[in-house]
């Protein structure tokens, strides 16, 4: 009996759902100590992960990881079809700007301003102008521009088209949240010819 055939059986996947979420928040640019902070682990319990992940898909380090496409199979997106006929960037999805302080921020958005809060996470907090996602996150006070998301119907085809027609991307899709009923956020980020970064994101329903 080898180590593999002892403990927990083999899951049904590429990547078990541990690895996959450590791999989804490596695809973002998040650190090792950042994925620690936000999924409640420590900082070996990632090292252990990223490791594993890298070994299972062959890859050298965590350039190659950010730009694998995979897809893990309990994601709404693992069961929709590609579609190349059309690239169409819908209505811009969201705009995120960087805030000294998030909670001074939400009281301002919120309360002066009196945008409709749609949630909060951390040092995260959720607004909506019209129809369009203002996303705050507290971090480095370094005045910078926003980043502006377009909307698409299917971000595996945008990302592949885009790419063809030559489009610098600095991840590959991957999912970003999950929300109650089950929609699940996907993104995917890429520099204009400035290297200013824009990105994609689609809403992927079951």
């Amino acid at each position: 009996m080898t180590s593999r055939d002892r403990g927990r059986p083999a899951y049904p996947d590429v990547l078990t759902p541990a690895e996959w979420r450590v791999v989804e928040a490596v695809r973002h640019g998040l650190t090792n100590p950042q994925i620690a902070r936000r999924q409640g682990v420590s900082n070996d319990a990632v090292k252990y992960h990223v490791a594993n992940a890298l070994q299972k898909l062959g890859f050298a380090g965590r350039d190659e990881l950010r730009r694998w496409d995979g897809v893990g199979r309990d994601r709404n997106l693992f069961h929709k079809e590609l579609d190349m006929k059309d690239l169409t960037l819908g209505p811009l999805a969201q705009i995120a700007r960087t805030v000294k302080d998030i909670a001074a921020a939400r009281h301002w958005y919120g309360d002066v301003l009196g945008l409709p809060h749609l949630y909060s996470f951390g040092n995260l907090a959720f607004y909506d102008c019209g129809g369009t996602r203002l996303f705050l996150s507290e971090g480095d006070a370094t005045p910078s521009e926003s980043l502006l998301y377009f909307r698409v119907g299917d971000i595996r085809s945008a990302h592949a088209m885009l790419a063809e027609r030559g489009v610098e991307f600095t991840n590959a899709p991957h999912m970003i949240h999950r929300h109650d009923d089950g929609t699940e956020e996907w993104m995917a980020v890429f520099n204009d010819p400035e290297s200013r970064p824009l990105a994609i994101m689609a809403q992927v329903r079951g």
